[in-house]
């Protein structure tokens, strides 16, 4: 079974749910005036950490990981719970690694750890969970015709990075290092998480791939997005790789998941009041689908991205 069949499953018997129900990057009870915003998420040492990945930062992504679906909501994060899944072959320094890793990402996030467990695993295992709190929340649902589509921060760092990797690209240090910067250290968009909770009619982070997450912002308000290839947030770094590779570089960007940027929705006159840079990258219309416009062309785009369980269980 993929990884979206999986969920069907499962929310044919998970009837019982919060205020807010199951879909968005996390769920939320009301509690007086605010939404208390909890959601959880795996990182897998098969599928989550490549070989050049250091245990220090495997910490810092599991915090990032759970930390930006709370943001995506735009709550502002309050606490960090995980359990630790280890493999009885796992030295001591490792280990120690991911404290360390663990511990700098609360740091740095100014968050609290909660609650933790750990237990033997057949593989390295660290489930997360984020709480956090906001007067007003950012479903999936919210994209009204007429919103401008924006995204924070550049899009294909991550995947150009793992393919510099796994393809042992000669790229040069100043690119391979701007690259590896996503790639291997990720961080959450916390502030713009908060400062959007004021304004923004959806939102998503950028985990599985900005075409996935655009689908999804699609399916889920029942609306039609147009997004410019033109004026996606591409990096030269991300440019030279495509280069190198052959690759549609506007594909390339809308595929490349973990970016953990956040993808929203707004209404164009509330623009101006952001406090944080952003790009907008397309308009949200009455109907259906999501597609991408190249020099006055429309292309239906599919959900480019990451899903476990697929037959190759990588980028599609």
């Amino acid at each position: 079974m993929r990884e979206s069949e999986v969920i069907s499953t499962f929310l044919r018997y998970l009837k019982r749910q919060g205020d807010l129900p199951l879909g968005d990057d996390a769920g939320a009870i009301k509690l007086r005036d605010r939404w208390l915003v909890a959601t959880n998420d795996m990182l897998v040492g098969k599928t989550d950490v490549p070989g050049i990945m250091t245990p220090r930062q495997v910490g810092f992504k599991a915090v990032t990981m759970n930390l930006s679906d709370v943001a995506a909501m735009g709550a502002r994060p309050i606490g960090f719970l995980f359990s630790l899944g280890i493999t009885s072959d796992l030295d001591s320094d490792y280990i120690e690694g991911i404290a360390k890793g663990i511990g700098e990402a609360l740091d740095f996030y100014k968050v609290p750890v909660l609650s933790a467990d750990t237990n033997e695993a057949d593989d390295l295992v660290i489930d997360g969970m984020a709480i956090g709190t906001t007067k007003r929340l950012l479903p999936r649902s919210g994209a009204k015709p007429g919103d401008l589509v924006c995204v924070t921060g550049d899009l294909g760092r991550a995947l150009a990075g793992y393919l510099v990797w796994r393809d042992d690209l000669e790229v040069g240090g100043r690119v391979k290092d701007a690259l590896y910067e996503r790639f291997l250290e990720p961080k959450a968009r916390v502030e713009e998480g908060v400062v959007l909770s004021a304004v923004a009619s959806s939102a998503i982070d950028v985990s599985d791939g900005l075409a996935k997450e655009l689908n999804i912002l699609s399916e889920r308000s029942g609306v039609k997005i147009c997004v410019d290839a033109w004026k996606l947030p591409v990096r030269e770094e991300v440019i030279r790789v495509s280069e190198i590779l052959g690759l549609d570089v506007h594909k390339l960007a809308l595929a490349s998941g973990e970016e953990f940027e956040i993808l929203f929705t707004l209404p164009e006159d509330l623009l101006e009041g952001l406090t944080f840079d952003c790009t907008v990258i397309g308009r949200v219309f009455e109907g259906n689908g999501v597609y991408l416009m190249d020099r006055g062309r429309a292309e239906k785009l599919p959900p480019l991205g990451w899903e476990h369980m697929v037959p190759r269980g990588s980028w599609y």
